[in-house]
Order: structure tokens, then C-alpha cells, then sequence
């Protein structure tokens, strides 16, 4: 059984010894639209793809973790249906929130993959080891990425990642093999 998916040699040596993975949410795990009702809530759209490669992190021993600068019922319902237990809401300031994380797992920067769309994700993009950004990110962040993925954000950009990081840890084999004959 040999995987579709192939990238570059020198993408994966980049990739290599991730073990967390920090997402912006608006823009990054949803297509950035925001849809208010007419008391206020606000709704969101995720992808199906994006969330199966989270689960398929963290079979892999990457840990997914979450800063975003919103908070909201409909984000805290998914995250805790992915099992995303690292996450910190509603803050512009996101580095300081991904290195309490980094701080809680025994982690650095070298270890960490950053993907986001806009200026307040710069900060981490530009400390972790591996920076992402989905196909419709704002030029100043797409052109400091690593990897520009070919789906925009909220149409399984997280998932692309995803599937980078699993091949650079060697696991994306043994993860698919059970859904082939």
C-alpha cells in the first residue's frame, strides 16, 4: 500500500518533530464568514475533513491546540467533540496564550506548527518551527509561511496540514491502512 500524497522532501524535514499544532479559527478552521442571529449569537461552519485530521493527530501524538481572538458556544462544542482540550478564547494577544500552552506540555517553539490567516497570527507563525496558511490568508501572512495550503480556510486547509504533518511523522501510512483492503 503506497499513499497518494507526496510533498516535497525538504517541506517534510521542516515538519519533522512536530508535536503541536496552534490554529486561528476565523479564517483558518472556518471560511472567516461570521452569521449573527437576530439576538446576537453568532454561528460558524467547520469541515468535516478538517476535523477528521485533527482526530488523526492526535492518534499520532500531535497535540492540536487553538488561540483565537473570538470566543463562542458553537467553536467550545466543537473543539470538545475533536477532543481539542488546549484553547484559549478571545484574545488578540496570541502568543503569550500559545506559550502558556507550550509551558503546560513541556514544549517549545521547536516543536511547534502554527497556522493563520492574519496579522495577529504573525506572532506565532513567525516563532514556531513549521508556519501555515490557508490559500486566502492575507498576503503579509501567506508570504511569511512555510506551506500555503491549496484549500482556503474552512474548506479543509487544516486538513492539508494535517496530512503534511502525519507524513513527515512517518505515520500517515499506518493511520490510513485500515480504510483500505
Amino acid at each position: 500500500m503506497t499513499p497518494l500524497l507526496n510533498f516535497p522532501a525538504e517541506l517534510l524535514l521542516k515538519a519533522q518533530d512536530i508535536r503541536i499544532l496552534f490554529l486561528d479559527v476565523d479564517g483558518v478552521l472556518t471560511d472567516g464568514g461570521l452569521h449573527f442571529t437576530a439576538e446576537g449569537e453568532t454561528s460558524k461552519r467547520f469541515n468535516t475533513l478538517d476535523g477528521h485530521g485533527l482526530k488523526l493527530l492526535q492518534k499520532a501524538g500531535i497535540t492540536p491546540a487553538v488561540v483565537t481572538g473570538r470566543d463562542s458556544p458553537a467553536l467550545r462544542v466543537r473543539l470538545q467533540a475533536l477532543g481539542v482540550h488546549h484553547a484559549r478564547f478571545g484574545t488578540e494577544d496570541k502568543q503569550p496564550a500559545a506559550e502558556e500552552i507550550l509551558t503546560e506540555l513541556g514544549l517549545t517553539w521547536d516543536h511547534a506548527a502554527a497556522m493563520g490567516d492574519d496579522w495577529p497570527d504573525l506572532p506565532m507563525m513567525e516563532r514556531a518551527r513549521f508556519a501555515c496558511a490557508p490559500v486566502n490568508a492575507h498576503p503579509e501572512v501567506s508570504g511569511r509561511a512555510h506551506y500555503v495550503t491549496r484549500a482556503a480556510g474552512g474548506h479543509g486547509a487544516v486538513r492539508e496540514v494535517c496530512d503534511v504533518l502525519l507524513v513527515a511523522s512517518g505515520r500517515y501510512a499506518g493511520l490510513l491502512k485500515p480504510y483500505l483492503r
